[in-house]
């Protein structure tokens, strides 16, 4: 998967990636995909193109539990999130849900990078200044929740939870 990157900082929650006040109205991902993190860059939203990347520091998610936040990420057509390190119950639920969450180093990473991603080799390219990462794959467990597109879709197919 390629992508081009959109950077952001350390420590973005949830309430900063869809505000609490747009989930009132509506609980449609697809309808609050306009505020993505809005309150930290007002025009990202507009800049995203189906498949760019969001690329963090650390602790990615951090806040609530509001499955929301990696909902509306997806639903914005933002194919993974690559951090230094995530909040566990983020992770979770974007892994339920089938977002790729991608946990390395990504202090070289710049704002517009183009990236491409091969998941089954642990590696992430940078193609624009030509240098390469590594990452460890996820759990066996998370992996295969994954690869069904989440965990609805793993249970429709199987009647369980993974062994």
């Amino acid at each position: 998967m390629k992508g081009k990157a959109h950077r952001l900082g350390d420590d973005i929650n949830t309430d900063y990636i869809i505000a609490g006040k747009h989930k009132r109205d509506t609980f449609a991902a697809a309808a609050m995909v306009p505020h993505l993190l809005e309150d930290i860059d007002p025009g990202l939203q507009a800049r995203i193109v189906p498949g760019d990347l969001l690329v963090a520091g650390r602790n990615f998610g951090c806040g609530s539990s509001r499955e929301a936040a990696p909902m509306v990420i997806q639903a914005a057509g933002i194919r993974a999130v690559l951090a230094r390190s995530f909040a566990r119950i983020f992770f979770r639920n974007s892994i339920n849900i089938g977002l790729l969450l991608i946990e390395c180093d990504t202090s070289d990473i710049r704002d517009g990078d183009v990236l491409e991603i091969d998941p089954a080799q642990g590696t992430v390219r940078d193609e624009t200044r030509g240098f390469e990462l590594r990452f460890k794959n996820l759990p066996a467990t998370m992996s295969a929740i994954f690869a069904e597109g989440g965990l609805i879709a793993y249970l429709k197919k199987y009647g369980r939870f993974p062994q």
